[in-house]
């Protein structure tokens, strides 16, 4: 199995971030297998959805829906006030996908992306490992 490891900006807001191109880099060339693409923090999860459009800022208003930033609804007792939500987050939107790689190219729906999906203010930068196994 092969691994690489990117560190992806965030920038301590909510937000989501496209890794597709990295993914497709990653994979070029490797032939069949499979693209493991997982996030080694509790705060965050990757998802696979549309992007543009408005897609991406739906998905966070729905989380605020779901999981809302209000610091008296968490019992969370480290990190920004709310921060407790961001710790709920990767048991919805979990911290690892396994996607299907055919010649060198993951086999991606035709609107579909590989996305970080992060709510946590307090952290910036963010690690994401792909791995390839080879089929």
């Amino acid at each position: 199995m092969e691994t690489v490891e990117i560190s992806v900006a965030t920038g301590g807001r909510s937000t989501t971030v496209d890794l597709t191109s990295e993914a497709l880099t990653f994979c070029r060339g490797k032939g069949d297998g499979l693209l493991s693409v997982f996030v080694p923090h509790a705060t965050a999860g990757l998802a696979i959805f549309e992007t543009g459009s408005g897609s991406d800022a739906d998905l966070l208003d729905a989380i605020d829906g779901l999981l809302p930033p209000d610091p008296a609804r968490w019992r969370h007792e480290h990190g920004t006030p709310g921060h407790g939500r961001d710790h709920v987050l990767p048991a919805l939107i979990g911290p690892s996908l396994t996607i299907p790689v055919l010649d060198g190219i993951p086999a991606l729906g035709t609107w579909q992306s590989i996305v970080l999906v992060d709510t946590n203010v307090d952290n910036t930068t963010r690690r994401v490992r792909l791995s390839f196994l080879a089929g």
